[in-house]
């Protein structure tokens, strides 16, 4: 049978709070902060009509940001009948720019605009600032456009000393608007203003647990698949090894994993997944040696993007050919995750990179694909595995993209190129391990870059390849800080790499963000 990737039964999720996203990045932070309330929150497209709106019967809806301004012509719109549906409202930075242009405000274009942290004065505590302190506090702006006047029956409750509006409400109608960001973390009291919504206002029902997500999940999954056969895309990771205790709990032995050697994995990688979950765990586990296969189809390929497709699309192939070997396996599961939705250019964001298990997956493949975490950030799987009973060995692994270090060799990829970075690599896991770092870090790894510097060695000219150490501190990867590992740390990889790793003269440290960077360089 052929299926589109994105073909599956129609999934009836609980009750919650709607993030209307209007392409911004940070909606996916706003509806991962709602959860934190353990409330259900679901991102929905600005395109949505009142009546899917009514058929969901949100507790409320929070509008997002985004990167228009409401005067650009074509500019995300929502129909405006959603103000008349007595739903409760918040709408942040656009979307309180939509709020007050929407229901005769003004909204001044492209003025002076506010950027970064930001101190604000309170007006009003008794409405959608009621948490706050008297004192002055500071936000996270981000903002071109500037409210400037408010609808009628609106009552101005913060401003700042350049914008006369930073926050709006009409309690009777139970509409709110924020000039600034509640959900970073920069923004003091963002937490406490985004639980009274949710809680307070709204009257939402704070029942998204673990346990919730995992009986509804097994459901889900029983409802797909059916009496029929199912294969797993086991890379070891924590993602992938939860999706796989999701499925085998629905399913029993009607599931078979697969891990493939693509010859772009972490040094002994392969070896601790066999012995692991074929050893420890007793999966029905098939270890699949295809590294000549993709090493050859990514010959001469440069480009980040073409890479991760090809990468994609000869993981499905493998995939299609196991399962003609192994029996009639008509799903295939995956753990994929929603930050990978969403940079692949889910919803009405912009594509910051394809994801090869989402938007790199040909449309001709012979699956249905099985996403039981696609829906769920990082911390909320790690959450569940736990609660699934997975070891914290596996738990607290760092995500490894799926496309290996296929994406963390610039250029092209080589067997020499490959054999360079896999030893830097592993010589940054093993000093972080060693320094009590690795379950602090959100990710910590080696980039190869694709150009040589001169240096020298021995009284020798050399002319080698630079590596790039990466590490960096996050709570769901929709953002990152880059780590300030200590000095004595950075020196050891250095000069372990350099000694050890033939090939390199030279280690730099990224110290970039996301944003404006990404976690990993392609």
């Amino acid at each position: 049978m052929t299926t589109h990737p994105r073909e599956q039964i129609p999934e009836a999720n609980p009750r919650g709070v709607l993030v209307v996203d209007f392409g911004a990045q940070y909606s996916q932070l706003i509806a991962r902060r709602v959860r934190e309330a353990r409330v259900f929150s679901e991102i929905v497209s600005y395109k949505i009509s009142v009546s899917e709106i009514r058929e969901k019967n949100p507790f409320g809806i929070i509008l997002s940001g985004g990167p228009k301004s409401v005067h650009q012509p074509g500019s995300p719109k929502i129909d405006p009948a959603v103000f008349e549906a007595g739903i409760p409202i918040l709408g942040i930075c656009y979307g309180a720019q939509l709020i007050a242009q929407t229901l005769g405000g003004n909204v001044l274009k492209g003025g002076r605009g506010e950027y970064g942290s930001t101190q604000i004065e309170v007006l009003d505590r008794s409405g959608i600032l009621s948490s706050f302190p008297e004192s002055a506090f500071k936000v996270w702006m981000s903002h071109a456009d500037a409210i400037v006047e408010v609808p009628p029956g609106y009552r101005v409750s913060a401003k700042t000393g350049e914008a006369p509006v930073v926050a709006l409400e009409n309690p009777d109608r139970q509409i709110y608007g924020v000039q600034f960001h509640p959900e970073v973390i920069h923004t003091d009291f963002g937490k406490e203003l985004l639980d009274g919504f949710v809680l307070d206002i709204c009257k939402a029902e704070a029942t998204w647990t673990s346990t919730s997500i995992i009986e509804s999940s097994i459901q889900k999954i029983q409802a797909q698949v059916g009496g029929g056969k199912v294969l797993c895309a086991l890379s070891g990771g924590v993602d992938s090894a939860v999706a796989a205790t999701l499925v085998h709990r629905a399913v029993g032995d009607r599931l078979t994993c697969v891990y493939v050697d693509t010859g772009l994995m972490r040094r002994g990688e392969t070896h601790e997944v066999e012995a692991l979950f074929a050893g420890k765990f007793h999966v029905d586990l098939v270890m699949a040696n295809k590294r000549d296969r993709f090493l050859s189809a990514l010959v001469g390929i440069q480009d980040p993007e073409e890479k991760r497709k090809i990468i994609g699309e000869n993981f499905i192939r493998v995939f299609e050919e196991i399962a003609r070997e192994h029996g009639d396996h008509k799903f295939l599961v995956q753990g994929t995750l929603y930050p990978d939705v969403i940079e692949s250019g889910g919803q009405d964001a912009a594509t910051i990179k394809t994801h090869h298990n989402v938007g790199g997956l040909p449309d001709d493949m012979d699956f249905e694909l099985v996403e039981p975490l696609r829906d769920l950030f990082k911390d909320e799987v790690r959450k569940i595995g736990l609660d699934l009973g997975l070891s914290e060995e596996i738990i607290w692994r760092q995500p490894f993209p799926g496309p290996g270090l296929g994406v963390r060799i610039v250029g092209e990829i080589t067997q020499e190129r490959i054999d360079i970075l896999s030893g830097a690599d592993a010589i940054v896991v093993e000093e972080v391990k060693r320094f009590g770092l690795w379950k602090t870090l959100w990710q910590s790894f080696a980039v190869l870059l694709a150009v040589k510097s001169v240096g020298v060695m021995g009284d020798e000219r050399t002319y080698g390849y630079p590596i790039v150490v990466r590490a960096v501190t996050s709570e769901d990867a929709m953002t990152a800080d880059w780590a300030r590992l200590p000095y004595e740390l950075l020196d050891k990889i250095s000069s372990r790499i350099i000694n050890e790793v033939p090939g390199v003269n030279r280690v730099a440290y990224d110290i970039t963000s996301k944003p404006p960077g990404t976690i990993e360089w392609e």
